[in-house]
């Protein structure tokens, strides 16, 4: 008896739950999502994501004065992670060495050659002049000699005298001569120690200015904050290895958290909507549940080309309102820019559109069954869609096809009808942009409806 109860009640059991299948089945089969077609102002929104930035930051430079000493580049060897909270005064980065280092060597080595120099030219010019000065005494001896000699000869004949007065003369003008060229040879040699300890204050001074630069080497905060490593061209952080150049001599950067900036890029198709002054609601990838008001405060009028893309697109800064300590540079946000607002309009989700061949229409409920209502379309936003002809407010369409959908009616509009609403635009509310952004402003209807 124990057995044939056990088979009982798995049969029992195999039965029931082939009733609840297929009773279940059919009903989910069946089951039917819908959404009612609503009345009121459309928001039109441009959705982009960005990246937070300060809107104002402290620079934290490296070594001032490389280019006077001939150094264009110089690596970062160490440098804090990116985010550090400092004090002022603390250490931030260490730079390469290297080249500077080989720099003061080779000036150490010619500041030594030009001290030799100096006191060779120094001991040459003392010999020289000596030299100069003892033949200018021995000339002074000389014409005295022949001024006693003229004395002694005035009881000679007249030709005798004459001679010793030529002798005497001649004397005279070597003097004068070897004293005239006594003054110019100390003039040269006054120039030539000169030029030998400018050369050699030069190289003390660049020698100085070397070792000056070197201090600056090791990088410290100018005040408190958190670090933040710069970008290059190129987007990518400076961290250790980065390159830094000697006309941007950017270490890292110390932002003010308490104004933040959302960066974004908006495609050249869109761009004709955005203007300065519109409002924008942000979201932070990292903290989902936080929302943030913010204002388009800058709109780019060139725009350029993304890396690894065809596509054009145009920088758009947005500022956050409010204040936050969770927000942090280079976090990732999502910004819907509130372009315009449509006034009193019928409206359904995107979901509910569909399109046959060049037909746009939607599933609306009629009774217990549906039929296919075309429809005419307008702007959308991120989840919804303007209803302008084919649909009432409070009507019931669905967002799924139901079984045999391609066997249902469909309810064609007159074309009087499309055609007075495809040409005749929705009012729209203007949000009262301060700035212009040219471009060209594009259809109204989604080019991503289902089929």
């Amino acid at each position: 008896m124990t057995r044939k109860k056990y088979i009982y009640l798995i049969v029992a059991a195999l039965f029931i739950a082939i009733i609840a299948f297929f009773f279940f089945g059919k009903n989910n089969k069946g089951q039917q999502i819908t959404a009612i077609v609503k009345k009121g102002n459309f928001p039109i929104e441009v959705t982009t994501t960005g990246e937070l930035v300060a809107k104002s930051s402290e620079k934290i430079y490296g070594p001032t004065g490389l280019r006077q000493i001939q150094i264009w580049q110089v690596k970062i060897q160490d440098i804090i992670p990116d985010g550090t909270v400092v004090d002022s005064g603390q250490y931030v980065a260490t730079l390469d060495r290297t080249e500077i280092s080989n720099k003061i060597k080779d000036e150490e080595t010619n500041l030594e050659k030009l001290e030799s120099q100096m006191t060779k030219t120094r001991l040459d010019t003392s010999l020289e002049l000596r030299s100069a000065r003892d033949e200018l005494i021995n000339l002074t001896y000389a014409l005295e000699e022949k001024k006693i000699t003229l004395e002694q000869s005035k009881y000679e004949p007249p030709a005798t005298i004459r001679q010793v007065e030529i002798e005497l003369e001649k004397s005279q003008r070597t003097l004068e001569q070897a004293q005239k060229n006594y003054k110019l040879r100390y003039q040269k040699a006054v120039a030539n120690m000169q030029e030998v300890a400018a050369s050699y204050n030069q190289a003390q001074r660049k020698l100085q200015q070397m070792t000056d630069v070197l201090k600056q080497f090791t990088v410290q905060a100018p005040k408190a904050g958190m670090v933040i490593y710069k970008r290059n061209w190129d987007g990518n952080k400076m961290g250790i290895g980065a390159t830094m150049n000697a006309w941007e001599n950017i270490v890292a950067e110390l932002p003010d958290l308490t104004e933040m900036i959302s960066k974004t890029y908006i495609n050249e198709i869109d761009i004709s909507k955005v203007k300065v002054g519109q409002e924008v609601q942000l979201g932070i990838d990292a903290f989902p549940e936080k929302r943030f008001s913010g204002k388009v405060i800058e709109v780019a009028n060139i725009g350029e080309q993304l890396q690894n893309s065809n596509a054009k697109v145009y920088e758009v800064r947005i500022v956050v309102n409010e204040f936050d300590s969770i927000l942090r540079p280079a976090m990732t946000t999502k910004n819907k820019i509130l372009t315009s607002i449509v006034d009193s309009v019928l409206f359904v989700p995107i979901e509910a559109i569909f399109n046959n061949d060049s037909v746009t229409f939607v599933y609306k409920k009629n009774g217990s069954s549906a039929i296919r209502q075309q429809v005419v379309v307008g702007q959308s936003n991120e989840n919804e869609i303007i209803v302008k002809a084919g649909l009432s407010e409070k009507d019931e369409v669905l967002l799924i096809p139901p079984e045999k959908a391609d066997e249902l009616p469909l309810e064609l509009l007159p074309k009087e009808i499309i055609a007075k609403f495809k040409e005749k635009p929705a009012p729209v509310k203007s949000q009262k942009p301060s700035g212009k952004v040219t471009g060209k402003t594009p259809g109204p209807a989604p080019s991503n409806l289902k089929k």
